[in-house]
């Protein structure tokens, strides 16, 4: 019998930032011997228990993380086609999203024309203008946005247009709203993949970024989230994901500010929530630590992260499926503090899954979006080659057909109206 084609949920975890190995174009981005978690075993004693036992190990060598002779998930890793490295393009492409031309970035900061536009229309001058760490930054020229109230603005190697206020100089609604109109130009004319205002609060040496918000251009083509809407199948993102889509084909969005508000809104969506797709973001990895080339934060957080997952994996029904990934890497080792170019983990789990499968390397994130879409029997974008016929367990002749008639009366029940498949 061939594999049950429907599932009642999938949860995705995307670890931001924590890559498995350069890809063979890293020298290309200045990433050569990137090798994020690779590099962290190496510098740290790290332990991850839990992970190591459904297969992380088995995807590279990793010092303190041996590979399990019998592991609980199927592994292996992702390679990135699209141009680019940063949360965007990643996001986009595990959802089938391809981007084969870069977006614009600005070493040397942006154009004459972009700053005069943007300080025109908000009625405000422009300080920084070039790349910069952005806790850095804000210390940097704090005092000087205090006295004459102009924005503090800065870009990184991605194709970002970052604008910092101090929320007693400038309120966090003007900052929103400055960074809303900005976004409607630039991307427009696709000068930026993507908007960011960064308000901070605190005193010198003691300054605190607070509310970010993300203003993202939307996929120029459908992807497995505007599949699963369409079906009127449930997609709820955890953390910055809606605003990496614009919102498209996303039912419900919960905005969090780290790893632990996102994993305590994920257990209890997962407690409450009912059929569809959770998609959770944990940032954490990425802002605090890879950018910040904080080494120990780095190692620190993926093993409370670690020490969390048996509590979603205990939330997970017989007929759930755990995706956990990346979208591309931060090596917190090398000297840089951007993204780095690297390949992505992939593990697979569920009590209809195989565990063990070896996946190897898969040609594209965008393999992950079409086997969520096959998983719920639905035609995968036109990226990417899903997995979920090697993953998903088989069915006894009995049992697919009492599993069909289940999912018919599902069907009715839930998507009266709808399509599915």
């Amino acid at each position: 019998m061939p594999p049950l084609p429907w599932i009642d949920r999938v949860v995705l975890i995307v670890l931001d930032g924590v890559g498995v190995g350069a890809l063979p174009d890293a020298a290309h981005y200045g990433d050569a011997g990137s090798n994020t978690l690779g590099n962290l075993a190496r510098a740290t004693r790290l332990r991850l228990p839990n992970l190591q036992q459904l297969g992380l190990g088995n995807i590279l060598a990793l010092r303190g993380v041996p590979a399990s002779s019998s592991p609980g998930a199927s592994f292996g890793r992702m390679a990135q086609r699209s141009a680019g490295k940063d949360s965007t393009i990643g996001h986009w492409e595990l959802m089938g999203a391809v981007s084969p031309v870069a977006f614009p970035t600005y070493p040397q900061g942006f154009p004459g024309d972009i700053v005069q536009r943007f300080s025109r229309e908000t009625g405000r001058g422009v300080l920084g203008n070039r790349p910069a760490s952005g806790t850095r930054i804000i210390e940097e020229l704090y005092e000087e946005h205090r006295r004459t109230g102009s924005w503090i603005l800065y870009t990184s190697a991605d194709s970002v247009f970052q604008v910092a206020a101090h929320e007693g100089v400038i309120p966090s609604e003007e900052l929103y709203e400055a960074c809303r109109q900005a976004a409607e130009w630039l991307m427009a004319d696709k000068k930026v993949l993507r908007v960011i205002a960064r308000p901070f609060t605190g005193k010198p040496g003691h300054l605190v970024r607070s509310g970010r918000r993300d203003f993202s251009m939307a996929p120029a083509v459908e992807t497995a989230l505007d599949r699963l809407s369409e079906a009127q199948c449930s997609v709820r993102t955890i953390g910055k994901i809606d605003s990496l889509f614009a919102g498209r084909g996303i039912t419900e969005a919960l905005r969090t500010s780290d790893n632990e508000q996102t994993m305590l809104a994920l257990d209890e969506a997962l407690q409450f929530g009912g059929a569809g797709l959770y998609f959770a973001n944990l940032i954490d990895f990425d802002m605090l630590h890879g950018h910040r080339n904080d080494v120990a934060g780095f190692a620190a957080a993926l093993e409370r992260f670690d020490d969390g997952l048996p509590d979603i994996l205990a939330r997970l029904g017989e007929r759930d499926v755990l995706f956990v990934t990346a979208d591309h890497g931060c090596d917190p080792t090398t000297a840089s503090t951007d993204h780095s170019r690297e390949f992505v983990p992939v593990l697979a789990l569920g009590r209809r899954v195989t565990g063990g499968v070896d996946l190897g390397t898969r040609k594209s994130f965008a393999d992950l979006g079409a086997t969520i879409c096959g998983a719920f029997g639905l035609k995968p974008p036109s990226a990417g080659h899903g997995f979920w016929q090697a993953i998903a367990k088989r069915a006894s002749e009995g049992a697919q057909l009492a599993y069909l008639q289940r999912v018919d009366r599902f069907r009715r029940r839930h998507f009266v109206g709808g399509r599915i498949g």
